[in-house]
């Protein structure tokens, strides 16, 4: 099968508008999917609680992470990740940095978001007229048993 940009096989676009079958979004960008992965560091701190410094090698003098502090945050693609970091993470740790070698990109697409058209509940007369029907089908199945 040849399949060329304009052939039928190939009109799965994301540019194409949203339709009552499909309510994919029409101005989706792949960076709209997109997200980093960033690694959000908190300092370990003696008995004391006082921050342990590094006495080795580049990270001498700095803060040594706490492994049991570690964190992920995904920061949008479209997100600067500095102002994402100030405005979510620092209210709530303010000794938090991000170790930005361990930063890593992803890409995601959230089904529901995108494809899940919501269908209202049946009316209540309508699901009280089949709880009626089916009761009445079970008291008539006890009935022929007693009998």
């Amino acid at each position: 099968m040849n399949i060329s940009p304009k052939s039928p096989a190939c009109s799965g676009s994301l540019s194409k508008p949203a339709t009552a079958r499909s309510p994919f979004p029409a101005s989706s960008r792949t960076a709209d999917f997109g997200y980093r992965t960033i690694t959000v560091e908190r300092p370990l701190r003696d008995e004391n609680g006082n921050i342990v410094l590094a006495t080795k090698g580049k990270q001498k003098g700095k803060p040594q992470p706490d492994s049991s502090l570690r964190d992920t945050e995904n920061v949008p693609l479209h997100e600067d990740v500095e102002i994402y970091f100030k405005r979510e993470v620092l209210p709530h740790a303010p000794d938090a940095w991000i170790d930005h070698d361990k930063t890593r990109i992803g890409y995601e697409i959230p089904f529901n978001r995108h494809f899940y058209v919501f269908e209202p509940p049946r009316e209540l007369a309508e699901i009280d007229a089949d709880l009626k029907q089916c009761t009445d089908r079970i008291l008539t199945m006890i009935k022929r048993l007693s009998a």
